[in-house]
């Protein structure tokens, strides 16, 4: 049976401080899974940017706090967002998909079955899909309080879940889950694995990790929450360096590791 992960790239990863793409590194993220993919693992990216990158293109000084332009934005920089990517992949030999996805499409159960078929199908034939957040439709994922997904750590948990993924990849801008904040104290640890997410965990996460992100370590905690109960491992690491999803599959401790309950339960 063939390997099946899904990674999850942040703002922060791919756009640089003035909100424009980071053209070297999402060709070096590129360039990474389709050389997996040409070994045979099949992979399902879940982008984020798409707002930031659209703010920027717009020509907005900041990211827009009002609903029409939030989703505007999301529309612009959605669009130029698969045209780098689709340009990069063929540059590689792959064929990429877009999947937008919104709270009803995990809650009904028919449109749920539908995306599956249509994320095995897209698998079968080799082609990676792409996915993100719904934002020019979907408010409650921009403003609500009372949604599925809020942020894209969490829509890649509910995409790992959904497709099967033996592991769950978070490229984040820090090496991974430290005792501390790195960014405040250089002397933080950075904590290698993670066995069981209690109370004590949960404190160690902070709020969002940068201005242009939605998502910080609490969201990777739930993330890893919702997955490694059903045997998909979480990784998080630093997405300025691509290359260590190799060192995942090869079994390499890079970042911070979450074991899944079943293999707890199996040690135990």
């Amino acid at each position: 049976m063939k390997s099946r992960i899904v990674v999850k790239v942040g703002t922060s990863t791919l756009t640089s401080e003035n909100g424009k793409i980071d053209l070297r590194n999402i060709e070096h993220l590129v360039r990474v899974l389709s050389d997996i993919m040409a070994k045979g693992v099949e992979v399902v990216l879940v982008t984020s940017a798409a707002i930031t990158v659209g703010y920027e293109k717009m020509g907005l000084p900041a990211r827009p706090k009002e609903l029409n332009l939030t989703q505007a934005a999301a529309a612009v920089g959605q669009c130029e967002l698969m045209h780098i990517y689709d340009k990069l992949f063929n540059e590689y030999g792959r064929v990429a998909a877009q999947i937008l996805l919104d709270e009803e499409d995990m809650c009904c159960e028919k449109r749920r079955q539908n995306l599956l078929r249509t994320f095995l199908t897209l698998l079968e034939h080799g082609i990676i899909p792409i996915v993100n957040e719904n934002d020019s439709v979907s408010y409650q994922e921009i403003e609500s309080a009372d949604k599925l997904f809020g942020d894209n750590d969490t829509l890649s948990a509910h995409v790992a879940l959904l497709c099967g993924a033996d592991k769950l990849i978070l490229l984040s801008d820090i090496d991974g889950f430290y005792e501390q904040d790195p960014r405040e104290n250089q002397n933080a640890e950075l904590i290698q694995q993670v066995s069981c997410i209690d109370e004590h965990i949960k404190k160690l996460a902070g709020g969002s990790g940068t201005a242009r992100g939605t998502g910080g370590m609490i969201t990777k905690i739930h993330a890893a929450e919702l997955v490694t109960p059903y045997g998909c491992e979480m990784f998080i690491v630093n997405g300025a360096y691509p290359n260590y999803i190799y060192s995942i599959l090869e079994g390499v401790s890079v970042g911070t590791y979450f074991k899944t309950t079943k293999e707890i339960q199996t040690i135990k």
